[in-house]
């Protein structure tokens, strides 16, 4: 991608309604998603509820135990090179003991011994979905052995929403604390330290 200028702008704060609000403010207080990629779906308030449904249903909530959809979503934006979702976190993922070690280990998860085999046929389904690859009945297999058919469903249609966000995010060259900036939530421990004090360089 050449230059760094941002391709569409965030949608201003002072014309959402309430209910979009709340729905900021909670990303600040909690995020991923952070405010900033929030701002920018509120342009099209049709996309902004959307995927707030869909998130809300996919990702905070749902069948398939959170931490393993946020190895899934940390793998989506390593593989698509987001550096802005990778930057990001899941807070209730982080109270399940889910470290940066195991996740620095996440394009090797094959050969890691981090991993439980479920973690492992998880991942194996987001490189699947995220590379295209055409795997073999062993990778079935193995997917139904850890996983029931709602489990599997729930886990591609999560993968494929945001593997499709972040493919598109990275492509706008938004960076944090450029909305509600005095929030930290959910960003890579030290992330917060560093960004804060590339902002000072530029003032």
């Amino acid at each position: 991608m050449s230059g760094s200028k941002q391709r569409i702008s965030y949608f201003p704060l002072s014309q959402m309604d309430d209910r979009m609000l709340a729905v900021m403010k909670r990303c600040a207080e909690e995020g991923t998603p952070r405010p900033e990629s929030s701002a920018v779906r509120a342009h099209s308030p049709a996309a902004f509820w959307a995927f707030d449904e869909a998130w809300e249903r996919l990702f905070r909530t749902g069948v398939v135990a959170h931490a393993i959809k946020e190895l899934c979503r940390v793998y989506v934006s390593r593989s698509v090179k987001c550096e802005y979702c990778g930057n990001q976190r899941s807070e209730a993922a982080r109270s399940t003991g889910l470290s940066e070690g195991k996740l620095d280990e996440l394009m090797n998860f094959e050969t890691s011994t981090r991993f439980s085999e479920r973690e492992r046929a998880a991942l194996s389904y987001a490189e699947a979905i995220t590379w295209r690859l055409d795997p073999d009945d062993n990778f079935w297999d193995r997917l139904h052995s850890h996983f029931s058919e709602e489990e599997m469903v729930e886990l591609a249609c999560f993968i494929a929403l945001t593997m499709g966000q972040q493919s598109w995010i990275r492509l706008l060259n938004i960076d944090h604390y450029q909305v509600m900036a005095e929030t930290v939530a959910s960003l890579v421990h030290g992330f917060e330290v560093e960004a804060t004090a590339k902002e000072s360089s530029r003032n």
